[in-house]
Formats: structure tokens, sequence, C-alpha cells
């Protein structure tokens, strides 16, 4: 490596490349994921590598793996956020889906439990609507083409998309969207989060009551009242599928 950078000879550039592939491949081993080719991620990791080489300055006294490793993961990171979402989701969001998810896998192992939204909102410095926000743009990341084959002998050549015809009964709901959601946003922390845990994660409300520290008669009367306040203010009856949530399961 030293030699490259005092003479500046390609040969050997090549050489320092060539040492340090098994490198290379260890961290794209580190960030494969079984629905990306292995060797596509190798040759992400291989163009980080040739970055550090040409990039690695020895005069700083940092030994070249402690430079190398940083930007051939950086590389790989950039890639899954260039490439691993199926649909557009701004750079912004799919930062925030990155650090709620390491934040969510970090708290996890620390409690025994997964986290509730205002210990997410602390770990990691965003709002719980930001939250929400980053955990359903991590849905689109495995989405399924509508015409994908799924044949089996009885159904012959169907696609996905004849197979989940169906009537949608979340029509009514995704036209609320624009009503609901700055009322929303209004509401006190602790509101918002029992609202998130029964219609997001659809938990029961006795296990909202475990998560959040109180019983159950409790969070059916948030319930009732936060939603009793929504409709009011939405100046109409708030849908079937909110209204529902008030049993209590």
């Amino acid at each position: 490596m030293a030699l490259y950078h005092r003479t500046g000879d390609p040969r050997a550039r090549d050489r320092a490349i060539e040492c340090y592939l098994p490198l290379a491949r260890r961290l794209a081993a580190r960030y494969h994921r079984r629905q990306e080719p292995f060797e596509d991620l190798v040759q992400v990791a291989n163009l980080g590598l040739v970055k550090a080489v040409d990039r690695y300055d020895p005069a700083r006294g940092t030994r070249f793996s402690s430079y190398a490793v940083p930007t051939i993961s950086g590389e790989l990171r950039r890639h899954f956020r260039g490439t691993a979402w199926n649909l557009h989701v701004p750079r912004g969001v799919q930062e925030d889906a990155l650090r709620v998810r390491d934040a969510a896998s970090r708290l996890t192992h620390e409690l025994g439990r997964a986290p509730r939204i205002s210990e997410l909102e602390a770990e990691t410095g965003l709002d719980a609507e930001a939250i929400s926000e980053a955990l359903h743009a991590r849905a689109v990341q495995a989405t399924a083409s509508l015409d994908q084959a799924v044949g089996s002998a009885d159904e012959g050549d169907a696609t996905l998309g004849e197979l989940i015809g169906t009537e949608d009964d979340g029509f009514e709901l995704a036209e609320r969207h624009a009503d609901v959601g700055p009322l929303l946003r209004a509401l006190p922390p602790r509101e918002r989060e029992v609202l998130f845990l029964r219609f997001a994660r659809d938990l029961t409300q006795s296990e909202i009551a475990e998560r959040i520290g109180c019983s159950q008669m409790q969070i059916s009367r948030i319930l009732r009242r936060t939603l009793a306040q929504l409709s009011e203010q939405a100046e109409r009856p708030l849908p079937d599928a909110l209204t529902a949530g008030l049993r209590a399961r």
C-alpha cells in the first residue's frame, strides 16, 4: 500500500486491491440478505475497496484496514439506500426508517420486549409521527409484482393480481386520512401512543395496558374519550374500522 502511494505504480495499486479483497468479501457477507444476490454485494464492496485504496493517506498514521472498513461499509449502505426500496420513499424517511429499525433492535435486546413509542422517541430523537411514518415505510421494501406468477395445479398460470382481487373496506379510512391526520398529531403523546398501538400494531386493550403500565379499563376510557373527541372535531362519525377498536379483546 505504501509503495503505491509513494510511487503511483498501477501494478502496486492492483496488488494492494487484490490483497484486501477477502476483507471486502467479509464485509459484503455481513450485509447480505436473502433477497439480495451475494455476488452483487461483493461487487459493491470491491468498489468501496478501490475507493479506499485511492483515497488512503499513509501520512496520517492510520492503518489501512481501519480506514477501509468504514469506507467499504459506507458504500454498502449507500447501495441499500439506493436500491432496496421497491417504491419511492423520500431519502429522509429512508434514513429515519433505518434509525428506527436499529433502535428497535437495540431496545428489544436490552429490554427483552418490543419498545414503546416513547422509548423509540428517546432513543432516536424522532417524534411519534416520524416514527410511525418510518415504520410504514419499511413495508414498501418487500413489495411483490401483481404480475408475479403464483400458479399451481388448480390455478393454472394465475398471477398474484388475479388471486387477490377483493372489495377493500379500507377505502373509507383512506378518504378520512386527510381529515383525521392533523387531529391525531394534535393529541397528547399518551393518547397518540394508545391509538398507534391499537390500530397500527393491532394490540388488544389488555396488551396496551401492560405495555403502558395501567389497567385495561383505563385504556378503554382513553380510547372512547379520544375517538369521541376526534369524531366531534371531524364533525362526522368516525369509520367503523376505528370505532371497532373500542372492543376489548
